[in-house]
């Protein structure tokens, strides 16, 4: 909680402050997309790495680079020396040690808890994330207002001593311990011949991919929204990303209340995230702006815990390292693709236009995809009228019924279950 609160102060200040140096949202979509390049070009290697060491091994190394991290650029900047480039180099190692501690850190839950509890604790950990998100923002805005954006940068490095500590106080004899993969050859193309062969991880992680490619700019569109549209100060700005979080934790903590993660809930998740984004950006005033975020924030969350816990479940434990490495290089590897294009959009259109952009890319994206997980899991829509009811209500129904004993459109039964 505590680090997670120091990476959010970080993340914001990190934006306004390559903001207030340039002043272009092509500049901060530069920024994300340094941070984010070293997944997309390196993301499978470190998942190799997650399943052959041992991952609290793992953590303590990288929450430590972490923290060196913010501590470099918090001293570039009360020095006054900073530039945009440090910035962009600073970005550009965090994205390194992401490489190899998301893995880790995503798969460690499974170690923690073991698969009966997974799926409750990886929307805990969400709502953790995101009870962190409403403080960070909030505190960033009125450090950077206050006495500038260096003392947010040094209370962002010093919180990674607060995770660094709770590893070393872990007592080891108490984890779920899993198989770790034998060193040898080939250990990557058979992550993805895995993943290959089961379409039940496939298209989640494809939806995934275009959400977090075109979807989740935020950095971008909240700050051009605060700047170039409304007109209002970082105070504001950390208010915007501050209502947000308080979508994303409530959409975690009702994704731990639900006892099971469903294909047709990821679908349907995804569809309302790009409508609510699509109306967001046509939000004629910044309070109606600012309220669209609250249920943008709960629904991208629900996306995100949906695909991540039901990935991992459906997954080999000796497996979830490079399974999960290539789900978060999908999900926030495609970021160096979509923050310069979404960027440069946002400059030269508007950040109506790039909000909209966005939005319509994660709505397409959902509804084809829905449509390829029917037809894959042999299911479709119908409409009911009940009686004594005048509205009508969609239901998820059979296909044409199989032979006895034949699973649904000749697919596993697992995958139509799943559905």
């Amino acid at each position: 909680m505590v680090s997670n609160t120091g990476t959010w102060m970080a993340r914001i200040t990190q934006d306004w402050l390559v903001l207030s140096l340039t002043g272009s949202a092509a500049a901060v979509g530069i920024t994300t997309a340094l941070q984010f390049l070293p997944l997309l070009l390196f993301g499978l290697y470190g998942g190799v790495i997650a399943d052959r060491y041992p991952k609290r091994t793992l953590l303590l190394v990288t929450q430590s680079a972490l923290g060196l991290c913010g501590l470099a650029l918090a001293a570039l900047t009360l020095s006054g020396h900073v530039q945009v480039w440090h910035v962009y180099l600073v970005a550009l190692l965090l994205g390194m040690v992401t490489v190899v501690d998301n893995p880790s850190r995503q798969s460690f839950v499974s170690e923690m808890v073991g698969p009966d509890q997974l799926r409750n604790a990886v929307s805990l950990n969400s709502a953790n994330f995101q009870s962190a998100r409403l403080v960070g923002p909030a505190v960033a805005g009125l450090l950077i207002a206050g006495v500038g954006s260096g003392w947010a940068f040094l209370v962002n490095g010093l919180s990674f001593l607060a995770p660094i500590a709770a590893n070393l106080l872990m007592r080891p004899a108490e984890l779920h311990p899993v198989e770790r993969a034998p060193r040898g050859k080939g250990q990557l193309r058979e992550g993805l011949r895995y993943v290959a062969g089961r379409p039940e991880l496939i298209w989640p992680i494809a939806l995934v991919g275009f959400v977090g490619t075109f979807g989740f700019n935020f950095p971008i569109w909240l700050t051009a929204f605060a700047d170039d549209v409304f007109h209002v100060g970082p105070g504001m700005y950390g208010l915007l990303n501050t209502l947000m979080a308080l979508g994303s934790l409530a959409g975690a903590l009702l994704a731990a209340r639900r006892g099971t993660s469903r294909l047709r809930m990821l679908a349907g998740a995804g569809v309302a995230f790009g409508v609510l984004e699509i109306a967001a950006a046509l939000s004629p005033s910044f309070w109606l702006f600012a309220a669209f975020l609250v249920p943008i924030g709960m629904v991208g969350l629900t996306v995100n815990v949906t695909a991540n816990s039901f990935v991992q479940l459906a997954t080999d434990p000796v497996m979830r390292g490079r399974v999960m490495s290539l789900y978060m290089m999908v999900f926030a590897g495609g970021t160096p693709i979509g923050a310069p294009l979404l960027g440069w959009i946002t400059d030269a259109y508007g950040a109506r236009v790039g909000f909209a952009a966005g939005g319509a890319v994660s709505l397409v994206a959902a509804v084809v995809i829905a449509l390829f997980l029917a037809r894959a899991t042999g299911v479709r829509l119908r409409v009911e009228r009940r009686s004594g009811e005048r509205r009508p209500h969609l239901r998820v129904v059979p296909r044409a019924a199989a032979p006895t004993g034949a699973p649904a459109a000749g697919r596993p039964r697992e995958l139509a279950h799943a559905a």
